[in-house]
C-alpha cells in the first residue's frame, strides 16, 4: 500500500511539473530541481581545441574503486544543445555509483556529418585515457545518448572507422544505450536535419542500421510508444531486429507515459515515475559483462 501511495504521489507531482515546465525552460526547471549532494563535478575539460570540444565529469560521492563510466551525448537535431542543460543526467548516473561524462560537440552549421561524430569519438578517447583520474574504470566504458545523441553513440558502437580514427574500437565499449534514437531515417523528412546530412544526397553510410555486424557491443534501446519525432517502430524496433539477426545482445523497451523529450527527462528525480529509464540503465551497466 505504501509503495502504491508513493507512486501515485510521484505521478501527481510529475503531472504538476509538466504543467509548470510548459511555461518555462523544461531543462532549466529539471536542473533547478536536481540536488548536488550526490556527486563532485569537474567542468569544462577540453578534449580538443574548439570551444565546443569540452566535457564535464560527474563523480559519485565516495565512489567504489573502478566505477563504471557512461559517456552521454544529448540530442537537438545536431544543431542545438549544451551539456550544461543536462546536469540532471549527470546527477542521476552519479547517484547510482556511475561516473558520468557529459560532452559537447560541434553542431550545424559549423560542421556537418561526419565531423560531429569525430568530436564524439574524441570525447570517448579522452574518457578512455583519463577517466581513472576520476575513479572510473576504462574497462567498464558505456555510451549513452538521447535522440541525435543516441544516433551519435550508435554510430560509434557500429561504424568501426570512427573509433579506429582515435586508436580505439567498439571492443573497448562494454555496451551502449540509445534513448529515442534515429537509426534509419533516409530519406530525411525534417527540414532542420536535411542540410546536416547533405540532402538530397545523404550518404547511406550515415545510417547506423547499415553498420550492424557480428561482435558489436551489447545494446539497450529505449523508446516511447507515442514518439512523434522519431518513429520507434522503424528506428528502435528495426535496429533491434537487425542486431538480433547479427547475434548482438540487445534489449529494446517501450514506454507509454513518455514522449520523445520526456524519455530523457524521466532520468530526473521529479519525473522518474513516468518510466523506469534510470533503473534500466543501472541494471544494464551493472549486469553487462565487460568486453
Amino acid at each position: 500500500m505504501a509503495s502504491r501511495v508513493k507512486r501515485i504521489i510521484s505521478l501527481a507531482l510529475g503531472g504538476l511539473l509538466l504543467a509548470v515546465m510548459s511555461a518555462c525552460s523544461p531543462l532549466k526547471m529539471l536542473n533547478a530541481l536536481t540536488p548536488d549532494g550526490t556527486f563532485d563535478k569537474t567542468e569544462g575539460i577540453a578534449y580538443g581545441s574548439d570551444p565546443r570540444q569540452k566535457l564535464d565529469v560527474y563523480v559519485p560521492h565516495h565512489p567504489m574503486a573502478g566505477a563504471p563510466v557512461v559517456v552521454f551525448f544529448y540530442g537537438g537535431s545536431w544543431n542545438s544543445g549544451s551539456r550544461s542543460d543536462y546536469g540532471f543526467v549527470g546527477e542521476a548516473l552519479a547517484s547510482r555509483g556511475i561516473v558520468a561524462v557529459l560532452a559537447d560537440y560541434r553542431l550545424y552549421p559549423q560542421v556537418r556529418y561526419p565531423l560531429f561524430l569525430e568530436d564524439a569519438a574524441s570525447a570517448v578517447a579522452w574518457s578512455h585515457e583519463h577517466i581513472r583520474q576520476y575513479a572510473g574504470n576504462p574497462q567498464r566504458l558505456y555510451l549513452m545518448g538521447h535522440s541525435s545523441g543516441a544516433y551519435n553513440v550508435a554510430m560509434l558502437a557500429l561504424d568501426l572507422a570512427l573509433l579506429a580514427a582515435v586508436g580505439l574500437s567498439p571492443h573497448n565499449l562494454s555496451g551502449w544505450i540509445g534513448l529515442a534514437g534515429p537509426y534509419d531515417f533516409l530519406p530525411i523528412q525534417n527540414p532542420d536535419v536535411r542540410p546536416v546530412f547533405f540532402w538530397p544526397d545523404s550518404p547511406p553510410q550515415s545510417q547506423p542500421i547499415n553498420h550492424v555486424t557480428q561482435g558489436a557491443p551489447p545494446a539497450l534501446l529505449m523508446a516511447s510508444t507515442d514518439d512523434e519525432v522519431v518513429n520507434p517502430t522503424r528506428n528502435t524496433g528495426g535496429l533491434a531486429i537487425k542486431l538480433r539477426e547479427a547475434g548482438v545482445p540487445v534489449q529494446d523497451l517501450y514506454f507509454s507515459r513518455t514522449g520523445h523529450a520526456m524519455l530523457v527527462a524521466a532520468l530526473s528525480r521529479p519525473l522518474r515515475g513516468l518510466a523506469p529509464v534510470l533503473d534500466e540503465v543501472t541494471s544494464f551497466v551493472r549486469t553487462t559483462p565487460t568486453q
